[in-house]
């Protein structure tokens, strides 16, 4: 996310607030093939009601 968009941001304010966005993204909208189309969030919660 950083590498090669080093100039993008003005403060470093504004890249923690960028990075704040994607792990909210990765960790909650992102859908993988690996969980079987799931989002991760999902895939936890799933896993918690079958338990």
């Amino acid at each position: 996310m950083f590498y090669g968009n080093e100039y993008t941001y003005q403060s470093l304010k504004e890249l923690r607030i960028a990075m704040k966005e994607y792990n909210k993204y990765y960790n909650t909208r992102r859908i993988t093939t690996k969980l079987k189309g799931l989002t991760p969030a999902r895939c936890k919660n799933q896993s918690l009601v079958t338990a």
